[in-house]
């Protein structure tokens, strides 16, 4: 595989759905989120309606959001085709997602389909198109599992830590409660070589312990605390503490905030806090604490950072097929 261009040689860039954005072009920016998702564990709470995708980012756009990055991976629904005109309309960027879940999401069959080289799989989706849509994913999404990592989670991070040396792309971590993050730092910042700046540790809302946070932190890696106001994560009270020490210990550039919405019941327009809640309620909160500086950090220089990348010169500067 080719690696990136040196990143004096070539500026970085956030891949969207609709083509290569300068980072400072991303605005309030939701790190993790979903317009569409299926699994398996979530028979009949599919997110698979575009007309309700469409509905939830205008309700985003509304309360002042610019960008949406789906971390929704390969083989999970990610409605690759219909992302490039939902940003048009909306005019809100979307980052799309390569990668692989945990094992649990997916029918053994689609498993079995992937092939022997996943990491060529996560670059071609980087660099080529999702399918036939010519919509290029901007991130890899990987998992890791409750307070460990199994081997399905070891062979999906080793591919994308090899797709990250041929694209330079983020790799963003689902952590299984928040758990197993110096786990998933020595698989791919140690034995892997990976950047920790090039890793995002997600879910750290849901085990908000101050040794895991801070230890977390040293390594780093980009930090993502997402989906607030579930009924099943009695941890929020505790968000702007967290956040508070960990910008006060000099952490505040690797802060991330997301939603995180998996379900069409969790969405805004269907009664939900869907994505509209981390800026109409979530941000406001936070500030009041945290001082809108920090929070506003947090919404738009963070995630730029996070997500833009050195891309390969092949791939730059196209646009997505009906974009």
């Amino acid at each position: 595989m080719r690696r990136p261009a040196p990143e004096a040689a070539v500026r970085a860039a956030v891949r969207t759905v609709r083509g290569d954005i300068a980072p400072e072009a991303l605005g309030v920016c939701d790190a993790h989120d979903h317009l569409f998702l299926r699994s398996p564990r979530l028979p009949g709470q599919e997110l698979s309606d575009p007309a309700a995708a469409a509905a939830e980012l205008a309700a985003f756009r509304a309360a002042g959001g610019a960008a949406v990055v789906q971390w929704t991976p390969h083989g999970m629904g990610r409605g690759a085709a219909e992302l490039p005109g939902l940003a048009r309309e909306s005019g809100v960027h979307i980052v799309a997602a390569t990668g692989l879940h945990q094992a649990v999401h997916y029918a053994p069959e689609l498993l079995a389909g992937v092939g022997a080289d996943l990491a060529e799989l996560f670059v071609a989706e980087l660099t080529e198109g999702i399918g036939d849509t010519g919509v290029r994913a901007g991130m890899i999404k990987v998992a890791g599992g409750f307070h460990g990592l199994d081997a399905h989670a070891r062979w999906t991070m080793t591919a994308a830590a090899e797709a990250h040396r041929a694209t330079g792309a983020v790799i963003g971590v689902h952590l299984e409660g928040g758990t197993a993050a110096q786990d998933v730092i020595e698989l791919l910042c140690g034995e892997q070589g990976v950047p920790p700046r090039r890793v995002i540790l997600g879910h750290l809302n849901r085990f908000p312990d101050p040794g895991m946070l801070r230890r977390a932190a040293e390594t780093g890696a980009f930090l993502a605390f997402d989906g607030p106001s579930r009924a099943h994560h009695a941890t929020d009270w505790r968000l702007p503490e967290a956040l508070r020490a960990l910008a006060d210990a000099g952490h505040g550039a690797q802060l991330l905030l997301g939603g995180d919405t998996t379900t069409a019941a969790a969405r805004s327009v269907n009664g939900g806090p869907g994505m509209p809640h981390l800026l109409r309620r979530q941000r406001l909160w936070l500030a009041e604490t945290l001082g809108p500086e920090l929070v506003t950090r947090m919404l738009t220089v963070n995630p730029a950072r996070a997500f833009a990348a050195v891309w390969p010169p092949e791939s730059a500067g196209r646009r997505a097929t009906g974009a």
